[in-house]
């Protein structure tokens, strides 16, 4: 079957779950409906056509800022990639989350066991929330972090810092002591450089 088959197909059996289908660069991708999220990752998982049967990689996405701020609509989305051993295709799954203010999509943990540690990063990072996902906190930033650090909008020296204090005689937060400054190379630019060589 032809990838474009193959998308008409997926596409038909998706119906208004679907609010997007594309194919770059040899790649089917789908944009779900983040109210028919769930029941569409269970079609493609369990449908004879499709037996998505593996998840490969799951994260979060921030679309502030996008082409270059003329992107219009929900900021957050999850990314999530799938395989079927089965028919030996790959397929691309976005879904936006729909409130910017508490980004919430549902879990996908009761379909593929695979995605609780990608849920988790997505949540540490970026304040993604997993609707159902059974043991959702922190899991590469330590538990007082304050933000989400890969949230364009979250400052490139943080909040924090920490540091060993020799007279207490252990780790202590403190804010940030580093001068926020803008790193702009220097351009020399001599208009004569390579003239009459």
């Amino acid at each position: 079957m032809t990838m474009e088959a193959f998308a008409s197909s997926v596409e038909k059996l998706l119906g208004h779950a679907l609010a997007e289908s594309f194919v770059r660069l040899g790649e089917l991708t789908l944009v779900i409906r983040p109210q028919a999220y769930a029941d569409a990752m269970r079609t493609l998982r369990d449908h004879p056509d499709c037996r998505f049967e593996q998840l490969i990689d799951l994260c979060g996405m921030d679309y502030r800022d996008y082409g270059e701020g003329v992107r219009e609509g929900p900021r957050f989305a999850v990314v999530v990639h799938v395989l079927s051993l089965t028919h030996n295709r790959r397929v691309r799954v976005r879904v936006f989350c729909p409130d910017d203010d508490l980004p919430l999509v549902a879990s996908m943990i009761d379909l593929w066991p695979a995605a609780n540690w990608f849920e988790r990063e997505a949540f540490d990072l970026y304040g993604i929330v997993f609707e159902g996902h059974p043991d959702l906190r922190r899991i590469l930033t330590d538990y007082g972090f304050i933000g989400h650090p890969f949230r364009k909008d979250f400052p490139l020296s943080g909040h924090v810092e920490m540091r060993y204090d020799p007279v207490q005689q252990r780790v202590i937060y403190q804010p940030v002591s580093i001068e926020p400054r803008e790193v702009t190379p220097r351009i020399v630019r001599d208009e004569s450089y390579g003239a009459g060589r």
